[in-house]
């Protein structure tokens, strides 16, 4: 894995796709925060920050998979929760929390708008509206946490996948997921023959259609009927991130994208 997801694309300006996070804010606020995004590239397996490792930069994907992943000591990682267009890699470092304790990998392709973490911080000390909104965005991602907490211990294997597969698909924006099953298997923490048969399971009853490298979901609905309660609740959470946090000022008057405001391509990071 490389040790910077955000690559150099080039100096062309262009119009990012609406990230939920940014497009709650406050008009005032979007206005502190947008002159300082730039867009870049999400590649799947790079590293968006390391435990023990200080935030750098913020990240708002706006497509794309971004993990969240559990360090154990013998090195293994398990996905505790995922994150795409609905929110932001990063945001405690604006709160006086730069050293993460999750590994944040790119799992789906995408793009994604990202600031200097420092810079935020700057920007929520001048703004009580954009702290609250940081704040309330890492309460509602803990409790995402949790639940995933919950849901490993307790149901079973096909329940989760179908769960994962389901949450991948709301936060990527798409119903084609560029995942293996080498890498489900991490994610969930089983057997990749157990991804295997699970998979196949789905496949015969035209739920989704498995190919190399690739899962494309067929039937949304028969497979929210075989994931676990996980994924409404999930979903109700994930709904929250744009509602609370535009509850105590109207929401951004954009909906198609994230405004007009030209926003410039990521310079080269290592």
């Amino acid at each position: 894995m490389t040790t910077s997801a955000l690559l150099s694309l080039d100096s062309k300006i262009v119009t990012a796709p609406r990230n939920r996070f940014l497009g709650a804010l406050a008009p005032d606020d979007f206005d502190l925060v947008v002159p300082h995004l730039a867009e870049a590239a999400l590649v799947p397996g790079s590293l968006l920050h390391e435990p023990g490792q200080a935030i750098k930069r913020v990240c708002f994907p706006c497509s794309g998979l971004v993990s969240l992943l559990g360090m154990l000591p013998e090195g293994h990682a398990i996905d505790t929760v995922t994150i795409g267009r609905n929110g932001a890699i990063g945001l405690g470092a604006a709160l006086g929390s730069p050293i993460p304790w999750t590994r944040a990998v790119v799992q789906l392709p995408g793009r994604a708008l990202e600031m200097p973490a420092i810079r935020l911080a700057e920007l929520a000390d001048r703004s009580r509206s954009l702290r609250a909104a940081i704040a309330r965005h890492g309460d509602i991602l803990m409790a995402q946490v949790q639940q995933t907490v919950v849901c490993n211990t307790v149901h079973p294997v096909p329940a989760r996948l179908c769960r994962w597969l389901l949450q991948a698909r709301d936060r990527s924006g798409s119903d084609v997921l560029a995942v293996t099953q080498e890498l489900l298997s991490g994610i969930l923490g089983v057997q990749r023959t157990t991804i295997t048969l699970v998979s196949r399971m789905l496949q015969a009853e035209g739920i989704v259609h498995v190919r190399r490298g690739q899962i494309q979901i067929r039937d949304v609905a028969a497979l929210e009927r075989k994931a676990c309660g996980c994924y409404r609740i999930g979903r109700r959470l994930n709904e929250q991130i744009g509602r609370e946090i535009a509850r105590s000022a109207p929401v951004h008057a954009v909906h198609g994208g994230i405004g007009t405001a030209a926003i410039p391509r990521a310079d080269t990071r290592g």
